[in-house]
């Protein structure tokens, strides 16, 4: 594997969490992988081998670019050989004025929309193992095509504050911290999102505890559980279980045990 994350324009900042590249390796086989839920939606981009998505149809071919929104569980993609991989990292409150969509819950959604049309410039640039210019092409689409109605600045203010505290704020603060009522801003998070504050905010506090364990296996989940705003273990434990399908304790014992595997100069890849 080899990833790496780029800062985005600057006036793309609130819109816009970062680019990343990856290349992932895999044999003749397909393979599966697996990507775990968290507070961000995701456009990808894929060159190299066909990639696929399990559903509860069965494996589906997905076309580039595809959108990966806000997941309630883990997916799990196939591909074999050599996948490279472009995406572009964006909060889940300005992701559908960025394309132009309306809001939906898709958990991974084939788009039909003229960004398709950075496909073939990327796999170019790609070929050249030019990724800094392959980077610049998808700035470059953005910069041109900034939403015409922007989320504007009550949510930027909202989403801020609920990034900055880890998804631990209650919405009462949340709405403080944007200078708005509860029902007002309840009212346009859903618009743009197509999700509660709730909803949100639970993913992201699910995303620090799980990275959390990743980076740190042996952590006593009661302290965790304190540091990250939950109830008590418990509720740690019910709301990790939720999003991943697994315990937190269950989880910490995979990190361990892959790390163990792989040796101290072992790095996981982990959204953030």
């Amino acid at each position: 594997m080899h990833h790496q994350e780029f800062e985005p324009p600057a006036a793309l900042a609130e819109t816009i969490k970062c680019l990343w590249y990856d290349r992932l390796e895999f044999g003749a086989v397909p393979t599966a992988f697996e990507v775990q839920p968290d507070g961000y939606a995701e456009i990808i981009f894929y060159f190299g081998s066909p990639c696929s998505v399990a559903t509860p149809a069965g494996v589906q071919l997905l076309s580039s670019p595809f959108m990966v929104g806000l997941l309630n569980q883990p997916i799990h993609f196939y591909s074999q050989n050599s996948l490279e991989i472009i995406g572009i990292r964006c909060f889940p409150w300005t992701v559908f004025a960025l394309l132009g969509l309306p809001p939906r819950q898709d958990g991974v959604r084939v788009m039909q929309h003229s960004i398709a049309e950075l496909q073939a410039p990327l796999a170019e640039w790609l070929e050249a193992g030019n990724i800094a210019e392959a980077l610049a092409e998808v700035k470059r689409y953005f910069l041109q095509r900034q939403p015409e109605t922007p989320p504007g600045r009550l949510l930027a203010k909202a989403g801020g504050a609920m990034s900055a505290a880890g998804g631990a704020l209650p919405v009462s603060q949340v709405a403080a911290a944007a200078h708005a009522t509860v029902r007002t801003l309840e009212r346009k998070f859903k618009q743009a999102a197509g999700y509660t504050v709730k909803d949100v905010s639970g993913l992201m506090r699910f995303e620090q505890a799980r990275n959390h364990l990743w980076h740190h296996p042996a952590a006593s989940l009661a302290g965790l559980a304190h540091e990250l705003g939950y109830t008590d273990q418990a509720h740690l434990s019910r709301e990790f279980k939720r999003y991943s399908g697994t315990t937190p304790a269950a989880f910490a014992r995979k990190a361990r045990s892959r790390q163990q595997a792989m040796g101290p100069g072992f790095v996981a890849f982990l959204q953030a």
